[in-house]
């Protein structure tokens, strides 16, 4: 059984056959969202804090009870250090330009590792080329997990953000944020930036509890619009960095030689803010907390004990990543002489939908010795005969590729 049924789904429940397998690149969306957005539209739109009229005042509320609201969810006790963004592609750059381009200096270190998405590996690239720091790049284990030995040993007094995944999302590893942060703390006075993209959608997740300086999401990828998330800080660093942009409603006042900045999180927020997408976000948690967060992940781990169960028992098919106890909903996979693109196209035609390529992770297929991976990944309305059908539509495969007539790369 599904934990959200897919009737509350209506991409799902409208496409009864697909076998949809790509959560992690996004979530599919409940019909809670869609309402709660197209309500906003209906009845509340207009734009906040710019008007004195009561349409523009309920807009205002409902932007605010919308941040109110995420923030308990993650568990962050000052809702105005979460800034709104477009998602955690956003929220990285935005600490590595308004952080990192103020504070890091030539001979600095920046510490990232080799399981990181591009979008937590390109900005300190780019950064520690810009300013002349050393950009280290913390090992793996087998298992594709962070090698705790080799972080410790690239940490040094010179080292000013140390930058890393909560979970991988190309093998599903769940790192140990806190132990990682408090082995930082210990060593150097570096900031900590964590990439919860694939953690807040899974997993209870609370900000005060996990020792980090920055905490990025996205809100599609658990039940929310897409172009909406956001970056959660400590308050004594936002106060202290400059804005990224610049623009409408970040200021306090403009004068013909010199601006002031606004108060947080509006400082932060240059320009008409995605109010619709704010809400959408809320309802989602709201769904989810529905759900509960320790129930999402208990069933993600049973459907990962099936699929992972499932794919061993195929010839030829090898699975990468740690065990369940450590993955979250994710797994990612080589099959034997089948390229992962070929097997993505031969399910697609099955009606199951997976993710094949780098999964914006080359830097970690290097590591992994393979140019890309087939990725299922999984959440609350998956179901275990989702899995059934992944395992017949690869041994499907497998049979295709093996015909004499079969192409072949």
């Amino acid at each position: 059984m599904t934990l959200a049924p897919r009737s509350e789904f209506p991409l799902l429940a409208g496409n009864p056959d697909l076998c949809y397998l790509d959560s992690a690149a996004t979530s599919q969306k409940p019909r809670a969202v869609l309402d709660a957005m197209r309500a906003y539209y209906e009845h509340d739109n207009a734009n906040p804090h710019r008007g004195a009229y009561e349409l523009s005042v309920r807009a205002t509320d409902r932007y605010q009870e919308s941040r109110d609201r995420i923030a308990r969810f993650l568990g962050v006790p000052d809702s105005a250090t979460l800034i709104f963004t477009r998602g955690t592609t956003e929220s990285l750059n935005l600490v590595a330009a308004a952080w990192g381009r103020a504070n890091v200096r030539a001979g600095d270190g920046i510490v990232i590792t080799g399981l990181e998405h591009h979008a937590n590996f390109v900005p300190w690239q780019q950064l520690a080329l810009e300013k002349g720091a050393t950009l280290r790049i913390c090992d793996l284990t087998p298992t594709g997990e962070i090698d705790l030995d080799c972080l410790t040993g690239l940490l040094d007094a010179r080292t000013r953000i140390v930058a890393f995944n909560h979970v991988s999302n190309a093998l599903g590893s769940i790192n140990p944020v806190r132990e990682i942060a408090t082995l930082v703390r210990e060593r150097c006075g570096a900031i900590i930036v964590c990439d919860g993209a694939q953690s807040a959608p899974h997993f209870p997740v609370r900000f005060d509890a996990l020792g980090v300086d920055f905490y990025a999401f996205s809100g599609h990828k658990m039940l929310g619009p897409m172009g909406i998330g956001g970056l959660v800080g400590r308050r004594s660093l936002l106060e202290r960095m400059g804005p990224y942009q610049t623009g409408g409603d970040m200021i306090e006042s403009v004068l013909d030689d010199r601006t002031t900045w606004n108060v947080l999180p509006h400082k932060f927020e240059a320009g008409t803010p995605n109010v619709a997408g704010a809400v959408g976000l809320a309802a989602a948690v709201d769904y989810l907390d529905g759900l509960g967060m320790d129930r999402v992940a208990e069933h993600e781990r049973l459907i990962l004990e099936a699929a992972i169960g499932s794919l061993g028992e195929l010839e030829g098919v090898h699975v990468l990543g740690p065990p369940v106890s450590r993955r979250s909903g994710v797994v990612s996979f080589v099959v034997d002489e089948i390229h992962p693109h070929d097997l993505a196209t031969v399910l697609d035609q099955q009606g199951v939908c997976v993710r094949a390529g780098h999964h914006c992770a080359q830097p970690l297929m290097r590591r992994l010795g393979v140019p890309a991976t087939t990725r299922a990944s999984f959440y609350v309305y998956t179901d275990v005969s989702d899995v059934v059908r992944l395992a017949e539509g690869i041994a499907r495969a497998q049979a295709m590729f093996a015909s004499p007539s079969a192409p072949r790369r």
